[in-house]
């Protein structure tokens, strides 16, 4: 008996064939590094289909989690909230910023954080003179965290919240998709993540989307945008006065 191996999500081309003709005409047109038409129409398109302030497309998932960090200042030695039940690259981009990820457990009903289990951990950090600076939020396989909750818990506690949907792009919270309004994954946060990778709702082979929620949206976008593409300040020649990033996603991937 001959064994049939079964993908976890196998990519599907649509059979119209609109992805060959982008990157045909990406080809065609010589544009095939950063930047680009595609770049921009993509980000559009997932501001107007999550309702969302900003966005910013990346080279991966885990690249977009590094800049919210980085918009969100945390920095060595800060407490960062992390989901246990996660994949690495959750939890990865802590480390590159030199800051301590503090793993909040699930709760039974989804398999997310568990609201009650950050709240201690704030309460407990605070007393220690420590406070968590940011939380890392993960829905996971598409399922919603208890956003309520944790929401509420982390504007009580002035905490920066980043929402890792990298695999819920299309997942809505109290609402279905025919509601006028919708509220998407990644918009409850400071932050969202999207992932673009080869077993994700959608994929560019590789790549990822910053989403940036709130009054000051469009400028975490911009310097998202500028940390990703190095760094490299307006001048005539070559000159860097921060560190950058070869982050941002190339218009064929797009």
């Amino acid at each position: 008996m001959t064994k049939k191996h079964l993908f976890l999500s196998a990519p599907n081309m649509s059979t119209e064939g609109f992805e060959k003709q982008f990157m045909d005409e990406a080809f065609s047109t010589n544009w095939i590094g950063l930047l680009g038409k595609n770049v921009t129409e993509f980000e559009n398109e997932i501001v107007e289909r999550t309702k969302t302030k900003a966005a910013c497309a990346l080279a991966s998932g885990t690249s977009a989690i590094h800049l919210a960090l980085k918009c969100a200042n945390i920095q060595a030695g800060d407490f960062v909230a992390c989901s246990t039940l996660t994949f690495s690259a959750t939890a990865n981009p802590i480390i590159y910023q030199n800051a301590i990820p503090v793993f909040i457990d699930s709760e039974f009903t989804t398999w997310n954080m568990s609201p009650d289990a950050l709240e201690q951990a704030f309460i407990k950090y605070e007393q220690l003179g420590t406070p968590i600076k940011a939380t890392i939020v993960v829905h996971l396989y598409g399922m919603v965290a208890n956003m309520d909750r944790i929401t509420t818990l982390c504007k009580k506690h002035n905490v920066t919240l980043i929402e890792d949907a990298a695999e819920s792009l299309g997942s809505s919270y109290k609402s279905s998709l025919n509601d006028s309004d919708f509220c998407s994954t990644g918009t409850f946060g400071d932050f969202g993540i999207f992932s673009f990778n080869g077993n994700k709702i959608i994929t560019s082979s590789g790549g990822g989307m910053l989403l940036c929620n709130g009054e000051n949206a469009k400028e975490r976008a911009d310097k998202a945008r500028f940390w990703a593409t190095q760094a490299r300040d307006q001048a005539r020649h070559y000159q860097h006065s921060e560190i950058g990033y070869n982050y941002r996603m190339s218009n064929i991937c797009a």
